[in-house]
């Protein structure tokens, strides 16, 4: 039997994660993986059961209403979360994860995220008689639904940039060999089509301080510019990074721990409302279900709004990449192919 040891389980850790789960989640995560992993035969989709069984306790507890339900509701949630975080560390670890697990994982993620916000909120109606709170917790769905579409869709916009700007350079490769200005050479491959904000992210070495490592991953991308037979970079983050120059170093700072740099994304939000705030009504009454909940979705709201406009730029330097390439074709007589697309 496969004995499997801690850093065995952390190699199988996101890359990213939120804070949360990075500071809060894994510790715990981690060890009781590992042991599910060496003790039991435990799969992950029966992992992803007893988590759905912990989030409906959870929201049975908000239903109550009661403060001693409401802290026991915040740590139902908390060790549901602990649970399905651990489905997707064994398959990783096992390679035995299914489709039919990644659709029951996404389900059950809306669906605890529905059902709680609906009994915390019905459940203080109830109580206190506040039509508010109906409003409340059709706005913690509304903004959750939020996070979750944009997300979805700005990937998908991302994805088709990257797509018609793969596209473009493949073109761009073959007026080059029609014309004769190159010699024969395969087609430019995925790994050589580069990004610059993937690069800077693989290259993130937590032994190197920031600053040396911001020299570093600079030096290596200006290093490869002259390659043009080996690799094109192109950089869709020039506009945003242009206008907020601070943002590269605290985002190194924070990759370099595995965080992602979206210090209130869902999961933080989810946290606040369902872990925070329960446990803030339960020691100083309903209101602060208010408080916590108003004070975790606001930031939540701008950081999506953050997201937009951030891609709003990609798409400008998309366009400008596509028009860079477009301008090239007119120098292939000359015989200078294009090495650098979207630099500085």
């Amino acid at each position: 039997m496969v004995t499997f040891s801690l850093d065995d389980v952390r190699g199988v850790r996101k890359k990213r994660d939120a804070w949360w789960t990075v500071f809060l989640v894994d510790p715990i995560a981690i060890r009781l993986t590992r042991f599910l992993a060496n003790h039991t035969s435990i799969t992950p989709n029966q992992i992803t059961v007893g988590s759905i069984v912990l989030g409906a306790m959870s929201a049975w507890s908000f239903a109550l209403a009661d403060p001693v339900w409401l802290v026991l509701g915040a740590l139902f949630y908390h060790l549901s979360f602990v649970l399905d975080c651990c489905d997707g560390k064994i398959a990783r670890l096992k390679r035995s994860g299914t489709l039919f697990g990644l659709w029951l994982d996404f389900m059950f993620d809306q669906a605890r995220v529905v059902c709680c916000a609906l009994t915390l909120t019905i459940g203080q109606y109830a109580v206190t008689g506040q039509v508010a709170y109906l409003y409340l917790g059709f706005m913690i769905i509304c903004l959750d639904v939020l996070r979750y579409l944009n997300s979805s869709q700005v990937s998908k916009a991302r994805r088709l940039m990257r797509k018609r700007i793969k596209a473009a350079v493949h073109q761009q490769e073959t007026l080059e060999l029609s014309a004769g200005t190159v010699p024969p050479q395969p087609r430019l491959s995925d790994e050589q089509l580069t990004y610059v904000e993937d690069t800077l992210r693989e290259r993130s070495d937590p032994d190197l301080d920031d600053g040396a490592r911001d020299h570093d991953q600079e030096q290596d991308l200006e290093d490869s510019a002259p390659a043009a037979e080996e690799q094109r970079v192109v950089d869709l983050h020039r506009g945003f990074n242009s206008r907020f120059p601070w943002y590269r170093g605290v985002r190194h700072f924070m990759l370099r721990h595995r965080v992602r740099t979206h210090l209130i994304s869902g999961i933080e939000f989810q946290m606040a409302v369902f872990i925070i705030a329960p446990v803030a009504a339960a020691l100083a009454g309903s209101d602060a279900i208010f408080a916590v909940a108003i004070g975790a979705g606001a930031p939540l709201l701008i950081l999506e709004l953050v997201i937009i406009y951030k891609l709003l730029l990609q798409t400008r330097d998309c366009q400008r990449v596509l028009d860079e390439l477009s301008c090239a074709r007119s120098l292939v007589t000359e015989g200078r192919p294009l090495s650098i697309v979207g630099g500085r």
